[in-house]
């Protein structure tokens, strides 16, 4: 393993406890990691305010953190609660004088958990859809996503993953928000945050990058972007 020099520093407010797990393992993936050339600390904390995170961390020290959530569908009560997510991302940002970074998934975790294993470009009409393309992805029967985010069936998915897993779900999730560009889909813009209305889309990817290629692990770019 390289000689770790120092140490890459990153802060997260997660939705829930498959984000906390997922965030953990990869933190524990790349610190074994034989192309990484420094060591990485990843601190996820389950709050869904971002304000309240904020408001709980030392500014000086955590300047640039991050909200990894989902968007859920586009029923009025889920866009209310991802436009109070962003507004008060938004208001965190201007009191601690941060830079608060969003990665969502849409329509939620399993979408990006998907996309370690295969391609899952089609647009879905409920959440629980991914139900079945989990199962195919990670070789099981899960009765519902309820069981699938029990800890210890989730840690069990988590155990059959790689790092290059890891890297195919980048490149998957980079080519389908090309896609979503060259298909004439437009983003969203609100209180300063992009995002498509539209399911499959999602930006943690671009969190999960920028980890890896902090620690000299290199993500090729998708085949799309390369032509």
């Amino acid at each position: 393993m390289a000689e770790k020099r120092f140490c890459q520093k990153y802060y997260l407010s997660v939705e829930g406890e498959t984000e906390k797990w997922y965030f953990d393992w990869l933190c524990g993936m790349i610190r074994e990691s034989e192309e990484a050339n420094c060591d990485i600390s990843i601190k996820s904390t389950i709050q869904q305010s971002p304000m309240k995170y904020a408001k709980s961390l030392n500014s000086l020290m955590a300047r640039s953190i991050y909200h990894i959530c989902d968007v859920e569908s586009l029923e009025p009560v889920h866009v209310e609660k991802f436009h109070n997510i962003l507004s008060e991302m938004k208001e965190a940002k201007k009191l601690k004088r941060i830079d608060y970074q969003l990665g969502y998934s849409n329509f939620a975790f399993e979408l990006w958990m998907v996309l370690h294993k295969r391609t899952c470009n089609g647009s879905l009409a409920h959440r629980s859809k991914y139900l079945s393309h989990i199962n195919k992805a990670f070789g099981e029967n899960f009765e519902d996503l309820d069981h699938f985010k029990a800890e210890d069936n989730f840690k069990r998915c988590l155990s059959k993953l790689t790092l290059n897993d890891v890297k195919m779900a980048i490149q998957r999730a980079e080519r389908i928000m090309i896609s979503n560009a060259e298909n004439g889909k437009k983003e969203i813009e609100f209180k300063g945050f992009k995002y498509y209305k539209d399911n499959p889309s999602l930006t943690i990817w671009t969190i999960v990058r920028k980890m890896l290629m902090d620690c000299g692990i290199k993500v090729p770019e998708s085949k799309d972007k390369q032509e």
